[in-house]
Order: structure tokens, then C-alpha cells, then sequence
């Protein structure tokens, strides 16, 4: 089982870290987490397409984590030769959500069945809402445990414990410490956390930007976290702001500080094999 940064970005556009998405590949199954700005440039260069996936998750419904969810919808259906129903989960809401983006599509679906003659149906998808405590039992034994996490005012948000193989990964998005995000990081072998320099942030002349802290795990919060948990590896990913090129210890190191095991600060496509 190896997970695969697609997206280490933040709702900062940035020229080298595309939008929060991450993939996850147990045995033959091939699992996309969250749909960030540029999911399927970053997929392709992991050799993956938008019809290879077995199922899309989404942690919570901010822009950042679906700006490309139409992309997604639309580059499935479009390069399936055959009826390919793309199975999205993610918390309340995400049937509507669907919904809403199917809709926004319209015209551009109705463009597409019009000019190719083998297209005779538009994209399907099938959007199911889950709650804490949720769990899927997946194609080559792949097991999918759902739990809440605490991105407050953001309501609900998910989190992911994905075992295969006799490994488990953790995949967080954005929350602070809280009992589900403990739950689904309990001795695994990869957690994957969006973290934040609050030490930085503190100092940022804007209220808009300084509102972020407290709905975002610190680096050190992020690194009490897997120190609680028993994690193996951490990789730190989402970074609001983004390390500068060649300081990238500077992050490390606040959560080395409360936390011994192994610790990646993740860039586009980096893969990590369990």
C-alpha cells in the first residue's frame, strides 16, 4: 500500500504545489482523497486517470478541497469508453453538492452528447453521505473507517483510516486535535496532516489570514498528535504558508520536537510505501 501527495497546497495559489488531494493505492484499488485545484495534471504524472479510480473522498466541502470535482466528473465520463459511475463519499451534504456540480455542467454535457455518437448518456455519479463511525469493506480487502474531525465552523468534516495489507494509513484533512482524529491515527503506519505555522501566521497584518489558526492543527499539534497515536510516519502536507525551498527543516523540527518517529514535509507527488 503507498500513498501519494498529489496536491500539498492551500487555497494560496502556488506555482510549484497544486490543490489538497491525495491518493491512496491498496492492492488493485485506487483511492482519491479530497479533488484540489490541478488533482488530475498532478494524477497524471502518477500515472493514474480520472476512469482508473475506484472511489473519491472528500473531507469536508471547502473550496480548496473540490475546486476540481467538476474536472473529475467530466474527465471520467469523457474517457471511459463504456458507462463508468464514479463513486464519491463524503460527509452531509455531498449529495447536494453533486448535485449542484452536475448541474453546473449542463451545458457542457449537452454540448458533448450532441457532437459524438457513441456518447448517449451523460456522467454518473453516485454520491453517498457518511457519518462517524462508518465503515467500508472495499475490493481486495481494503477497509475504510470514517470519524469526525474538528474544522469548526465547518460542519461536518471527515477523516479516513484506510487499512490494507496489514497497514493502516491516516488520512486527516483539515482539523485540530480531537478525539476522531486520535481514533483514526491510532498506531498507523502513515499519517498525512494538514499543518499551519501559527508562530507565522500570528504575525500576518491580515484578520482574514490570522482567522486560520484556529481551525488548523500547528505543526507541533500535528506532531503531539502522532506521538499520542503511535504513528510510524508523519508527513506534514497542506501548508499555510508554504516553506520556502531549502527550509523545509525549519517545519520539521517544531514537530520533531514532540515527536520521534519519522517526519516527511511533503511536495507534489511524493510517494510514501507502507
Amino acid at each position: 500500500m503507498d500513498v501519494t501527495i498529489l496536491g500539498s497546497g492551500s487555497p494560496l495559489p502556488h506555482p510549484e504545489r497544486a490543490g489538497p488531494s491525495t491518493l491512496v493505492r491498496a492492492g488493485g484499488q485506487k483511492y482519491l482523497f479530497d479533488c484540489g485545484r490541478g488533482v488530475l495534471m498532478r494524477a497524471a504524472a502518477a500515472k493514474v486517470g480520472a476512469q482508473n479510480l475506484s472511489a473519491l473522498f472528500i473531507t469536508h466541502m471547502h473550496s480548496d478541497h473540490t475546486t476540481d470535482f467538476n474536472d473529475v466528473i467530466t474527465t471520467r465520463w469523457v474517457m471511459s469508453g463504456e458507462p463508468n459511475p464514479l463513486r464519491v463519499f463524503g460527509p452531509e451534504g455531498i449529495e447536494t453538492f453533486t448535485d449542484r456540480t452536475l448541474a453546473a455542467l449542463e451545458h457542457d454535457i449537452g454540448y458533448r452528447l450532441a457532437h459524438h455518437e457513441d456518447m448517449t448518456e451523460g456522467p454518473r455519479v453516485v454520491a453517498r453521505a457518511l457519518t462517524p463511525g462508518d465503515v467500508l469493506s472495499e475490493a481486495d480487502g481494503v477497509r475504510i473507517t470514517v470519524a469526525a474531525t474538528d474544522h469548526s465552523p465547518v460542519h461536518p468534516t471527515l477523516g479516513f483510516r484506510i487499512e490494507a495489507e496489514g497497514k493502516v494509513i491516516a488520512i486527516a484533512g483539515d482539523t485540530v486535535p480531537c478525539e476522531g482524529l486520535d481514533a483514526i491515527c491510532q498506531d498507523a503506519d502513515v499519517y498525512v496532516q494538514t499543518v499551519i505555522r501559527s508562530d507565522i501566521i500570528a504575525k500576518a497584518p491580515s484578520l482574514r489570514m490570522r482567522d486560520v489558526i484556529d481551525y488548523h492543527s500547528d505543526v507541533a499539534q500535528a506532531g503531539e498528535t502522532a506521538r499520542r497515536c503511535n504513528v510510524k510516519r508523519l508527513v506534514l502536507n497542506h501548508f499555510v504558508p508554504p516553506p520556502p525551498p531549502g527550509r523545509e527543516e525549519e517545519w520539521a523540527a517544531d514537530a520533531r520536537a514532540c515527536f520521534d518517529g519519522e517526519i516527511l514535509v511533503s511536495h507534489d507527488l511524493m510517494t510514501i510505501t507502507c
